[in-house]
């Protein structure tokens, strides 16, 4: 509960993993029929980034500010500038839209949202921001209890959307939660953010989920600097279970792009692969 996204907004984490959400709804997209989007830890929905707290971290100089001054960005990067540019139409860079406002644009007539937001302050700001948008729900619930509450969407396809802050034991949370949630909802589309220090940590990360998971899992990662440091996050990675097809291909048209932009004197890597 002492977690909040104010102090990260922007960061290159964030555009690392809306860049990716993008990519998942995009894909969910290219079927008529209609979508379901759980997103467990929804935040506010949209950042100042000229509170005391994001200026206090200044994270987002070295994630979105890059990205918004860089050159010749590729397809899916111009579009999603598109939707920080709609909260910032004085040209100057100040707000930045969470995971919910990057949704909603994907989401069409047919499409719905749950958003699910634990931090009282939080959970009453996402809701105030789509009070009139009857696509999108939002409820104040615990993340893993509302695996159970909301799966199987109704629509009978869709994403869930995991950020946890992993402040406490998210991991153990997950490696229960989610095999019980493939059980209600086998055929959906699960994405798992997770935050990259040591090399060894997270390939044990991997063996977990794997062994809870039993089934291949498409990884992603974008690291600005070496996984060797506990006390240091160097970088950032995203688990996806049942990929939309062509999606490694997709994400390949521009996590390059988004490490050559934000990488540090050529420092960390990107890579995209299955775990098996």
């Amino acid at each position: 509960m002492n977690y909040r996204h104010g102090y990260h907004a922007g960061n290159f984490c964030d555009v690392f993993k809306h860049t990716l959400l993008m990519s998942l709804l995009k894909s969910l997209q290219k079927k008529d029929s209609a979508f379901g989007y759980l997103d467990t830890h929804a935040g506010s929905g949209s950042y100042d980034l000229n509170t005391p707290e994001a200026k206090k971290s200044r994270e987002f100089e070295k994630g979105i500010k890059k990205i918004w001054q860089a050159d010749n960005p590729p397809p899916l990067i111009q579009e999603y500038l598109s939707y920080v540019s709609e909260l910032n139409p004085n040209k100057a860079l100040r707000f930045y839209p969470g995971s919910p406002m990057i949704a909603a644009k994907l989401l069409r007539a047919q499409d719905r949202a749950v958003l699910i937001e634990k931090h009282p302050s939080e959970q009453r700001a996402v809701r105030r921001l789509f009070l009139e948008n009857k696509k999108i729900h939002v409820h104040f619930l615990d993340a893993y209890q509302s695996l159970k509450a909301f799966l199987p969407l109704t629509e009978k396809r869709g994403l869930t959307f995991i950020d946890p802050p992993y402040e406490q034991d998210d991991i153990a949370l997950l490696t229960k939660a989610l095999p019980l949630a493939l059980q209600r909802f086998e055929t959906g589309t699960y994405a798992i953010w997770y935050p990259i220090k040591q090399k060894t940590d997270i390939e044990k990360f991997y063996k977990k989920m794997r062994f809870a998971i039993q089934r291949p899992l498409l990884v992603a990662e974008l690291c600005l600097y070496p996984p060797d440091s506990p006390l240091h996050l160097n970088g950032c990675g995203m688990i996806i279970v049942n990929p939309p097809w062509q999606l490694k291909s997709e994400i390949n048209t521009y996590l390059p792009w988004i490490w050559e932009t934000l990488s540090i004197d050529g420092e960390g890597h990107h890579r995209i692969f299955k775990y098996e």
